[in-house]
């Protein structure tokens, strides 16, 4: 929406960037939920039903990426090539994507894979006692997932700071996009803490602290990030549609789920 010249496409091509926008946050926001789920629900141990519930939040962030992809290509389709060209690589990449990751998968769901399910289903409802190193390890692979598309997100946002297209958004979307930006700089400094927490304090050892404390910064930091997505979502909606209410009722709609 920052880069230069965005008014010039015509409505239906913005109005599809700020649903690929929308379904691209989904994406991220289902991907972000186990680990959410994993330290609040389970307290960073292992579960056959948290297991499950990875599996479910990742079949449905592939299908809005899926999605995403789709009208992210077709913008460029065609800006580049035309209408046709860029419907027929918008059908082609979903096409390809449902194919390899949804419908392959469950025709072989027929034919094998029974006795693996089966014992699966037994073992649901067992929570197997993690080791404390492990959890440690779990708790900051998490954060590292986290912290990548957090920092991605930043750069964007103080880049987007110095072009011409934000000198012309209004007053209250400008102090919005600041206050995101913050919101996100507050987020990258909690994702980045457990880990100086556990080399500052115990030299890389494993303690009960340790696991306890980063766990706490890290699902701290999930509140500034969604603080953060719902104000960007905001001045996105807000620009391409031009009413701010559609804005706030998007980003509340964000912000909410």
């Amino acid at each position: 929406m920052f880069r230069e010249g965005f008014g010039s496409p015509p409505p239906h091509t913005r109005y599809l960037d700020g649903a690929a926008l929308v379904l691209m946050i989904i994406t991220i926001s289902l991907l972000i939920t186990p680990e959410t789920y994993h330290q609040i629900v389970d307290t960073g141990a292992d579960s056959r039903r948290f297991h499950r519930f990875i599996s479910r939040m990742a079949a449905c962030a592939l299908l809005s990426f899926a999605l995403s992809l789709g009208a992210a290509l077709f913008i460029t389709g065609e800006h580049v090539f035309g209408l046709s060209a860029g419907l027929a690589t918008t059908c082609f990449s979903i096409l390809l994507a449902l194919s390899s990751w949804y419908a392959l998968p469950y025709l072989r769901w027929f034919e094998t894979g029974h006795r693996e399910r089966a014992i699966s289903a037994r073992q649901q409802t067992m929570t197997e006692s993690t080791p404390l190193d492990q959890q440690i390890v779990q708790m900051l692979t998490e954060a590292r997932v986290i912290l990548p598309g957090v920092q991605a997100l930043f750069g964007f946002q103080l880049i987007s700071v110095v072009r011409q297209s934000c000198e012309k958004l209004p007053a209250s979307s400008k102090v919005v996009h600041a206050s995101s930006l913050g919101c996100i700089t507050i987020a990258v400094i909690l994702l980045i803490a457990p880990a100086a927490y556990h080399q500052i304090v115990f030299r890389g050892q494993d303690a009960e602290e340790v696991h306890r404390v980063g766990s706490l910064f890290v699902t701290g930091a999930t509140i500034p990030v969604v603080l953060g997505l719902a104000g960007d979502i905001y001045v996105v909606s807000a620009e391409i549609t031009a009413s701010p209410i559609v804005g706030m009722f998007v980003a509340s709609v964000a912000l909410g789920s």
